[in-house]
């Protein structure tokens, strides 16, 4: 994966960013966002925080109410004409002609594009279709084609030029679970290509696996952003004891001072233990009160406890 080069200028930047629609709602309030050359950076939150406004004026298709937006060192929507041949966007789904083949779009597609030859357009579409995973399916009309199989063609639309910047609402919506592995495959490569790709998701999971940067928005404000590594880190992790004993064990975790969250039929989960405390001191314990110890140990913080701890809401891990 591409490493984010220091000291470049961000490929996208807003200050104080607000979408107010008609009759009031308030759908981005005051956003401040950086999006570093050569990150894959995933814009998360539940749907409907957002997401896909933000990336709406950012490509230039909404006015913002206030403040402003730079893509690629560009101010948006005013630089719209420059800045968007550089750009490959999938954004709430592709807009497609029902009635032409899957090839038959893209070529339509590349045709409106002033900037692209001609006369190697059916290679690059071809080669837009291979890489999406649809080259057996190219001559079905779009029509036909499940919601995953439209996700993919418009991916490849996304895909018929290089591009520094690749902009993705939801690209996995739809999809089976190989599907999703095949697009988070594909973005590792883009991203190793030297491309930046900018990755809205409600799901947890997808940014974790695939994301060096993270963003993550809430009732349209953003909350926290930075590398992944950091957001994780910076949340506590879990004591997990595997028994037989729950009731006994969360007793003597009580009495040790440390807070039970959870005592289900086979295991206890409570909030880590004071860095002071020795978890074979307290494991100890737990044997000598008769707990039978079956798995004992405390479980670094994911993504979905930093995030679910920072907005107060419930995040899909993995659709």
């Amino acid at each position: 994966m591409a490493t984010p080069v220091s000291g470049t200028q961000p490929v996208i930047e807003t200050h104080e960013l607000s979408k107010r629609y008609r009759g009031g709602q308030l759908a981005v309030d005051g956003l401040s966002l950086t999006v570093p050359e050569g990150a894959v950076f995933g814009f998360l939150g539940p749907n409907g925080s957002g997401k896909t406004t933000t990336i709406r004026m950012l490509m230039g298709l909404i006015e913002p109410t206030s403040g402003a937006a730079h893509v690629l060192g560009r101010p948006m929507p005013k630089a719209t004409r420059t800045v968007l041949p550089q750009v490959g966007a999938l954004i709430e789904g592709p807009a497609l002609y029902g009635f032409l083949s899957g090839r038959d779009n893209l070529l339509r597609y590349d045709a409106a594009d002033p900037t692209a030859d001609p006369r190697t357009r059916r290679a690059r579409v071809g080669a837009a279709l291979d890489r999406v995973g649809l080259a057996a399916a190219a001559g079905k009309k779009a029509k036909a084609y499940s919601l995953g199989m439209k996700q993919r063609l418009g991916l490849a639309a996304a895909l018929l030029q290089p591009r520094r910047l690749l902009v993705l609402d939801e690209p996995t919506n739809g999809l089976d679970p190989q599907g999703m592995r095949e697009i988070r495959t594909l973005v590792r490569e883009l991203a190793s290509d030297g491309t930046t790709v900018f990755l809205s998701s409600h799901l947890l999971d997808e940014i974790e696996q695939v994301c060096t940067h993270a963003a993550v928005m809430t009732r349209g404000r953003l909350i926290t952003q930075g590398p992944v590594a950091e957001l994780a880190a910076g949340a506590r992790g879990t004591l997990r004891v595997t028994t037989p004993d729950p009731a006994d064990a969360a007793r003597v975790l009580k009495e040790h001072g440390i807070t039970v969250l959870e005592s289900a039929e086979d295991r206890v989960t409570a909030d880590p233990p004071p860095p002071e405390t020795d978890l074979a001191d307290l494991n100890a314990a737990l044997v000598a009160a008769g707990v039978r110890v079956r798995g004992f140990g405390v479980e670094r913080a994911s993504l979905e406890d930093a995030f679910v701890a920072l907005t107060g809401e419930g995040f899909d891990v993995a659709g």
